[in-house]
């Protein structure tokens, strides 16, 4: 079933010089709520991995409004939203409010046009534009979707306080993190710091990269060059967006751990971590991500998002289930 293109609604092709001046424009009322399609993240995956895919960055307009942007890449006659489970935690489409519907159905004949025939849209969340508006346009149109259950991402709601958030953990929880403080701070000198400053980034992801591998010999393993490369631009894009907070706790002036983290609207996201293991017995890799939590709530975020995977520091900290699910579209 082919839908005809209102005439009032053209789609445009773009680059993503463009894409970023759309997100950098405020008059464009577009909601940039996944932090995985931010334009610096999307350019720092292609110029990395892009390898045999086409991409192709749609965009929507009603008579001259920007209504939707489709960052996606072209496989064969497969299309999905650019990224990758590897490094992306999860994705969606770009919209503005109240024209999801209008977006989507103009989007899918333009890309039908194209010989697209299956979208492959994943991880994405319960409450996605995927999940929301395309799985459900879809299904009107009677084409063959399947939505199953893939990973989780864990949340935890911040409370206004530090001692707020102390009081919401078990207490058995509550007393191992008021120890391990205090054996910390009875062992070493101690300073969590940041580093935020574009200037000052290229430094720290060496540093950061340096960590991450000491830790444990799956992430060395993970850490390829390539995704290096990756790291590296990525931390370079979000830094110049002010998005990007390294921070780095360091026992007598020596970086013991690191986490990489985003800092987006009301919410902070725990990307990635490592740490030294010859300071394991002070518990710096659980440490330095508390540290972050308390920073969060200190900088007034109403969110801390662990991201994928269901570790077991993540359930002790607060963190709650979010259920992702990958998205699959005949249209054909």
């Amino acid at each position: 079933m082919l839908m005809a293109l209102n005439r009032t609604y053209t789609v445009a092709e773009e680059t993503f010089d463009s894409i970023n001046a759309y997100w950098l424009d405020s008059q464009h009322h577009l909601q940039w709520d996944c932090l995985f399609v931010l334009p610096g993240w999307l350019k720092a995956w292609w110029d990395t991995f892009a390898m045999d895919q086409t991409a192709h960055l749609w965009t929507v307009r009603h008579q001259d409004e920007l209504i939707g942007i489709a960052p996606l890449m072209v496989q064969g006659k497969t299309a999905r939203l650019i990224g990758d489970p590897d490094v992306c935690d999860f994705v969606d489409f770009i919209a503005a409010p109240g024209s999801r519907r209008a977006f989507f159905q103009n989007l899918i004949p333009h890309i039908k046009k194209h010989g697209i025939t299956h979208l492959d849209i994943g991880a994405v969340r319960a409450d996605s534009m995927v999940f929301r508006d395309l799985v459900t346009i879809a299904k009107d149109l009677s084409y063959e979707v399947t939505c199953e259950p893939q990973d989780v991402t864990m949340e935890l709601d911040l409370p206004a306080s530090w001692d707020d958030f102390l009081y919401q953990l078990t207490g058995k929880e509550r007393h191992e993190i008021r120890r391990k403080l205090r054996r910390l701070n009875e062992a070493a000198h101690v300073n969590f710091r940041v580093i935020e400053n574009p200037d000052e980034v290229s430094k720290g992801i060496e540093t950061f990269l340096a960590l991450f591998k000491l830790n444990r010999a799956d992430k060395s393993e993970f850490m390829t060059d390539q995704r290096g490369s990756f790291f590296r631009a990525l931390a370079e894009e979000m830094a110049a967006a002010r998005i990007l907070k390294l921070f780095f706790l360091d026992l007598d002036d020596v970086p013991a751990a690191a986490v990489m983290c985003f800092d987006y609207h009301a919410t902070m996201y725990l990307y990635n971590n490592g740490y030294d293991t010859r300071h394991k017995s002070l518990s710096v890799g659980l440490l330095s991500k508390v540290f972050t939590i308390k920073e969060s709530i200190q900088r007034g975020k109403i969110k801390y998002d662990f991201l994928k995977g269901t570790e077991s520091y993540k359930r002790r900290l607060g963190g709650k289930p979010v259920q992702l699910y990958r998205c699959r579209i005949h249209i054909a």
